[in-house]
């Protein structure tokens, strides 16, 4: 944990601002003639088992930090016949002889022993020194009772700490973790790193190279996204004019994290400095003594494939090897773990903070129904312009809304699609901002295919499926067979969600669908029992048995369509027609087969209490594909704002002075949901898109905390 010193600097440098899994290791070392930092945790240091060589001709020294056991080797220089040896220490200095490997330590100055070259002499101190060589521990020699020599080892202690928010308020014992580890569930601890992906300075034109040093306030506000760690060194002022300290890196891990020092007042233009990432594998700390010196941490990349090792990958700052001759040994290791934080994707069943929607030719209607939902929900509206879009009103697969989480601060995170469509500049020119970050991976080959466009990304509620719990929800997907012609998700983008590791992946298999999108048969509505939430299905035999019922109270001769206004391209057919067409009846029959075989998939997680079995219809196209709705929108390709749904209006046939296919409602308002229905026939349904295609949502995050899971 940061000190209360440290925490007050840090206080002072955080001015007023607005408002993973990738794995950082940071390696604190200390050579011999320098000293280094770049860690935190005060009670797990590791040692490099350092040995030290004592002398019968002349006095030694060295140097000691702090906790960190030193070995002491008296067999280098032996008066000829010794038979034993004693080992005394000053105050402050605490001595063990080590027999073996299977027997306990002893302290030393408990009793003479018998020279055995088996035995091992440990040195530990735990204050730092107040002067150079204040401290020493004397053996001497023996044969019978008579001293044949003596030894001195002079010592120094420095107390090192680099220390940072361990995320570890849930532990009692928190003094004891190992800042070397990062350790995921509920009793995890480990640091924790944002990645730099939001845009603090609107006049920086590059959202990972904004100015610490902005007079307009950008530089403090850059500050709040950044992990802090305190350097904190205690010990006589004459060793530190003789060490250095030391923080580096491999040119390979310097890409993933920057470091910058807090180096000068906090109103000049040097207050922050770049020391490490990017291009930068070493920094000298200036000298300083028994002071704290502050460091602030961003990432610059979230989990990818491109992790040496996926499943714990990590980037070491070791620190404190010598400038020229890096071949000495090292005094001292310590090492701090961040764990660079992953996006995460927010269900449907989230609660609503913003919805985007694109302006076009004629969709007023469209607009104002959304815009009327969007303020029943009490979220904010963003509608872009016909200028920006140019007639490319699909936002939902032009992008999809997540955020990223560390103790301190959570933003959301905008992921462009590599469907590069007219919205292409939208995300990063109008969402792209103070505390809301940007990302996209391109295929490095420029394939895309429709089902890199995201109205073929879902994710579920929190399920728990075969006893893995999935406190996030699983990221479910659009995809083809393996082995299949049909095409997949880009490989860059299936590894960069793969990577995130919080939010298992499940490929679906669409290749029956046209469009091959997950958001024409599935959806989730959030519910108030159960697991908090349902699963929405189309279903053409729930469609068939509900117009078979139709037929037999006499509807018969009920048409579809016949509400459609001003469209003369559509035909109306009667409920009759639908029952008695084979071609039909034969497509959703396989249709049907399709949606069962998913929902075996989702049945890992859930029951059939679960699942909703939403009426729904669709056709056979050209070579062998298969569209959603042919009869009518389908009902759960729908907008979700809490409980306020926007459905596509269905123009099913009319019984009893009420659209037949409405009965969605029957089903959706005992769970205390309100539907409205949304005309979007001509300019969506039309072009084989519904409400969820051309509307976004920005939501809230999930409470559960990422890091208290286990992947």
């Amino acid at each position: 944990m940061i000190s209360e010193n440290a925490e007050k600097r840090v206080k002072r440098l955080r001015v007023e601002s607005k408002e993973g899994p990738l794995i950082h290791t940071l390696h604190l070392c200390m050579p011999p003639r320098v000293l280094v930092p770049w860690q935190a945790q005060p009670k797990a240091r590791t040692s490099l088992q350092r040995i030290v060589r004592v002398s019968l001709e002349h006095l030694t020294s060295t140097v000691c930090v702090a906790g960190v056991e030193t070995l002491v080797d008296i067999y280098g220089s032996v008066p000829e016949g010794t038979e034993m040896f004693e080992v005394y220490g000053t105050p402050g200095v605490d001595i063990y002889i080590s027999p073996g490997v299977e027997r306990d330590r002893e302290r030393a100055d408990t009793r003479r022993w018998c020279f055995d070259a088996g035995l091992q002499i440990i040195v530990v101190m735990n204050s730092p020194s107040n002067d150079l060589n204040d401290s020493h521990v004397q053996i001497s020699y023996h044969s019978g009772q008579e001293p044949l020599a003596y030894a001195v080892l002079y010592l120094t202690c420095v107390d090192i700490t680099l220390d940072c928010d361990l995320n570890c308020e849930g532990r009692q014992d928190r003094g004891f973790v190992d800042k070397w580890l990062w350790v995921w569930g509920s009793s995890g601890y480990g640091a924790i790193l944002l990645v730099n992906c939001d845009r603090d300075n609107l006049n920086c034109d590059d959202q990972h190279m904004c100015c610490l040093q902005d007079e307009g306030g950008t530089g403090a506000a850059y500050l709040e996204d950044m992990a802090v760690m305190v350097l904190g060194t205690q010990g006589p002022a004459a060793l530190f004019d003789d060490h250095k300290l030391i923080l580096h890196t491999s040119s390979c891990d310097a890409k993933w994290a920057r470091v910058f020092h807090a180096c000068g007042p906090e109103d000049s233009c040097e207050a922050y400095r770049h020391v490490l990432g990017q291009n930068k594998v070493w920094y000298q700390v200036p000298c300083f003594h028994g002071d704290e010196e502050c460091f602030f941490v961003e990432g610059l990349s979230f989990p990818d494939a491109g992790v040496k090792n996926p499943d714990h990958p990590a980037v070491s700052f070791p620190s404190g090897l010598p400038l020229q001759d890096f071949s000495e040994s090292p005094i001292f290791t310590d090492t701090v773990v961040f764990c660079v934080v992953p996006w995460i994707m927010t269900p449907s069943t989230l609660p609503p903070l913003e919805v985007y929607l694109c302006r076009v030719r004629n969709n007023t209607c469209f607009v104002d129904a959304a815009a009327k939902m969007a303020r029943r929900a009490g979220c904010k509206l963003t509608i872009c312009p016909q200028a920006e879009n140019r007639k490319d009103r699909w936002i939902q697969d032009a992008m999809e809304l997540g955020y990223i989480q560390a103790p301190h601060k959570a933003f959301p995170v905008v992921f462009d699609s590599s469907r590069n469509g007219e919205l292409q500049d939208f995300p990063y020119k109008r969402i792209l901002g103070p505390d809301f970050g940007y990302m996209t991976w391109e295929p490095r080959d420029n394939s895309v295919s429709g089902l890199d466009s995201f109205g073929s990304l879902e994710v579920s509620s929190p399920v728990v499926a075969n006893g893995k719990e999935y406190p996030l929800g699983r990221i479910l997907f659009g995809g083809n067979l393996p082995g299949s012609r049909g095409c997949r998700v880009t490989q860059v983008v299936r590894d960069f969600l793969h990577a995130q590791k919080v939010q298992p992946l499940a490929e679906l298999f669409v290749g029956w669908l046209a469009m091959g999108h997950v958001d024409e048969f599935l959806s989730f509505v959030p519910a108030p029992d159960g697991k908090g939430f349902r699963t929405l299905l189309a279903s053409p035999s729930a469609c068939f048995k509900l117009f078979q019922e139709k037929q037999k109270q006499g509807h018969g001769t009920a048409l579809l369509f016949q509400g459609v206004i001003g469209n003369q391209q559509v035909n109306a057919i009667s409920i009759d027609q639908v029952l008695s067409n084979e071609n039909l009846i034969s497509c959703n029959k396989f249709v049907q087969s399709c949606v069962d075989w998913k929902q075996e998939v989702l049945k890992r997680g859930l029951t059939d209490g679960d699942i909703i079995d939403v009426p729904q219809l669709f056709k056979m196209e050209r070579r062998g594909a298969i569209r959603e709705g042919l009869f009518s929108p389908p009902r759960v390709d729908m907008l979700v704002l809490g409980k306020h749904l926007g459905i596509p209006k269905p123009f099913g046939p009319i019984s009893n002075g009420c659209c037949c296919l409405e009965k969605v409602r029957s089903l959706l308002e005992p769970l205390g949901l309100q539907c409205t229905f949304i005309d979007d026939f001509t300019l969506y349904h039309k072009l084989h898109r519904e409400v969820r295609c051309g509307t976004n949502v920005r939501r809230q995050p999930f409470s559960f905390r990422w890091w208290n899971m286990v992947p």
